[in-house]
């Protein structure tokens, strides 16, 4: 960078390239930050601003500017001096704590780097679009060093120049979170989601996760619609998983309810573990559905997720190998007795059976005809068809059913119609 001997100095501001991030880097897509905090301030920004010298001043920085390009550290500290004793107009002072930015970056000199840019803005001369990323850099400065109220002010500068800013919101929501302060930090990161989305770009994975894990953390109401976000725009048989068992862990809701995210789990590709597979197949097995029991261990086996020599499957399996084969038969006499008589109860329980050996069609059939008889329970009925429609690939069916699921099983009802609309 040199200096012209013009009175009208072009002066391009050395800091494009330098960024403190701290050791939380859950946001690289959403900053360009360098992950030291003592990155190269090598690149200028977009602007070149012309800075106004003084006569007097003007010697003392271009020896100043000599001494940091050659990074003649001996030579500095008094070179430093003399600019600071001769300036005189703000835009002397901004040009100088600019080359004592970028020597304290040659040096790799955190306190240096902090006082640089707290001089330049000190200064006043910087611009709203200089201000931006000095600012944001200082903040990190401050939140390394554990400085976190400071480094909240300065984050906040930021956001009042530009309010969906995505590294300061970041920044800010971290920083808030060292201060204790999770559903301020959460709300920070949904703000950040939103505006991202608003401008019609899709927010990075790891805006999700950090919100999700924080709301988690703090037991927020936040974590279960943020959950569904997050997997709608992600929707891996991984994040299905730990979105699922978010709402089982936040739920309150028994197993008995719950099975029907555990098949949702199993339609994701999302069971994983031996808890998974164990408490599914156990569960419906004690429900009466041996079909499926057997199935869900089966693929379990066949992906090397469980294994069969272990007394807790081994057992379970046996169990429901021994029934196969006469609830399977009796099915057909079933159904016609269910879909002639004129009780709910039979066709939802004969409806499960055929829908847990992938019978969607004659489940839905059965659920159908549930819903016109007595003692239905509507939204257990309309829940139970969507999923079975689902299954067999029929959207606008499956979405109709699920949409008049009410009560506790709403919510299941609307992982359902999150999973259908991922669906090709």
């Amino acid at each position: 960078m040199m200096i012209s001997s013009k009175r009208a100095i072009g002066l391009a501001l050395a800091l494009g390239g330098f960024s403190a991030a701290p050791a939380l880097a859950y946001y690289e897509s959403a900053s360009q930050s360098q992950s030291s905090a003592q990155a190269s301030a090598a690149a200028p920004t977009a602007e070149a601003r012309k800075y106004d010298l003084s006569s007097g001043a003007r010697k003392a920085i271009i020896v100043l500017q000599k001494a940091v390009n050659a990074k003649d550290t001996a030579s500095i500290p008094a070179a430093l001096a003399a600019a600071n004793a001769a300036a005189k107009t703000n835009d002397d002072k901004f040009v100088i704590a600019q080359l004592q930015l970028k020597a304290a970056v040659d040096q790799k000199n955190d306190p240096a780097i902090t006082a640089a840019l707290e001089a330049m803005l000190a200064t006043g001369a910087a611009s709203q679009s200089q201000r931006i990323p000095l600012e944001t850099n200082l903040g990190k400065q401050y939140y390394n060093a554990k400085q976190y109220d400071r480094a909240a002010s300065s984050f906040e500068g930021v956001l009042k120049i530009a309010p969906s800013d995505a590294d300061a919101l970041a920044m800010l929501a971290e920083t808030r979170k060292a201060q204790g302060r999770i559903p301020d930090a959460v709300a920070l990161l949904q703000k950040g989601i939103a505006a991202r989305t608003a401008a019609g770009q899709k927010p990075a994975e790891e805006w999700y996760k950090r919100a999700v894990a924080l709301a988690y953390e703090a037991r927020l109401p936040a974590v279960v619609p943020l959950s569904r976000e997050w997997v709608a725009a992600y929707p891996s048989p991984v994040n299905w998983r730990d979105t699922l068992r978010i709402y089982q862990n936040t739920s309150g809701l028994a197993d008995d309810v719950l099975i029907d995210l555990m098949r949702l789990q199993r339609a994701s590709g999302a069971l994983a573990g031996e808890s998974d597979y164990f408490r599914y197949a156990n569960g419906v097995l004690s429900k009466g559905f041996p079909g499926e029991a057997k199935a869900v261990l089966d693929e379990g086996f066949a992906s090397k997720s469980i294994d069969r020599s272990k007394p807790i499957f081994r057992d379970v399996l046996a169990v429901a190998n021994a029934k196969v084969s006469a609830d399977r038969a009796s099915l057909p006499s079933l159904e016609t007795s269910a879909l002639a008589g004129g009780a709910a109860k039979q066709a939802m329980l004969t409806g499960d059976a055929y829908f847990g050996y992938g019978d969607y069609a004659k489940a839905a059939a059965l659920y159908r005809a549930a819903l016109t008889k007595s003692g239905v329970d509507p939204s257990l009925a309309n829940l139970r068809l969507g999923m079975a429609l689902a299954r067999s690939g029929d959207k606008a069916g499956a979405t109709a059913a699920l949409n008049a699921v009410t009560g506790q099983r709403a919510d299941i009802a609307k992982y359902w119609l999150l999973w259908l609309s991922t669906r090709p």
